[in-house]
């Protein structure tokens, strides 16, 4: 092992490792304390009963055990929440693709088209849930003055169980237009000379969006998958400003029941361990993702 203090360039070295960790310093102490700190303490709490106002007190796993075994509203909220993530990914997948392949075409004025298709994304959630609100509303609603026109009746949007989950993901197709950006990047990545190839063997348009187009856009619907998956498992801001988990906890997903039990009924023990249970689920539903993404899922140059 050679010296530093014989070694020069070695005193360098490790001046720039100081200098650099003192560059990172500030995320690296705000990363602890504000991230790792708070991940490790609701680990911790998972295993206690702690109500915020009391010292914790330890119960091992019995919150694991409640949660699994005697509460109704816990598999209530995960099936909405399976539900909805389900719904959004894969329709709001289904749009996007469609939305990219009509932006992707030569037509005026498609850089308007493709601003009016993206400004949802930078509008705030609660404002553009307060807007769906009023969107939803039965008596005064826009969408169920639309349906008179044709005689159908109104629709009982966020009152009724039956249609507020759907209500909900049809509110979440307003901001897809994140995806639509990733899939035309992809979509403008994609070599030409396939497409040629594919015209000289004669392939018609819907031949060419199956055989060249979608394999080619695989990796990219890929990455859709795993982001917008997880996003809906993480459901929170709608629910609780349109509806509060109602009508008959209908629209009483994960995220909004584990706020409940964490600041309002102050089991902050019940919903640390509510919490980790959602990390675990989504970390097994990626792994799934990734082990079948061998199967369906093309990188070129492989």
């Amino acid at each position: 092992m050679v010296s530093t203090r014989s070694n020069p360039s070695a005193k360098r070295e490790l001046r720039r490792t100081f200098k650099g960790l003192a560059f990172c310093s500030p995320w690296i102490i705000g990363f602890l304390l504000f991230s790792l700190l708070p991940i490790l303490s609701s680990l911790y709490f998972s295993f206690n009963d702690y109500s915020v106002l009391q010292p914790p007190s330890w119960t091992g796993l019995s919150n694991y055990a409640n949660l699994l075994t005697d509460d109704p509203l816990f598999w209530k909220s995960l099936g909405n929440t399976l539900f909805y993530a389900v719904g959004v990914t894969l329709i709001g997948g289904v749009l996007a693709i469609s939305l990219a392949l009509l932006l992707n075409s030569n037509v005026r004025g498609l850089a308007v088209y493709r601003t009016i298709f993206y400004v949802p994304v930078i509008v705030p959630v609660v404002a553009s849930t307060i807007i769906w609100l009023w969107l939803f509303n039965p008596q005064i609603g826009l969408l169920n003055y639309l349906f008179s026109f044709f005689g159908l009746p109104p629709i009982p949007w966020l009152t009724d169980p039956r249609w507020a989950k759907p209500a909900l993901i049809l509110m979440s197709l307003w901001g897809v237009g994140n995806s639509v950006v990733i899939f035309l990047a992809g979509l403008q990545d994609i070599p030409k000379e396939l497409y040629e190839a594919a015209e000289l063997d004669g392939a018609s348009g819907w031949q060419k969006t199956r055989f060249v187009t979608l394999p080619m856009l695989s990796s990219v619907a890929f990455f859709n998958l795993v982001i917008g998956l997880i996003a809906g498992f993480q459901v929170f801001t709608q629910a609780y400003v349109m509806t509060s988990g109602g009508p008959a906890d209908s629209t009483l997903f994960y995220a909004l029941y584990l706020y409940k039990n964490a600041f309002q009924f102050f089991k902050m023990g019940y919903a640390s361990a509510q919490a980790w249970i959602l990390f675990l689920l989504i970390v097994a539903c990626t792994v799934i993702i990734f082990r079948s993404s061998s199967r369906w899922v093309y990188y070129a140059g492989r």
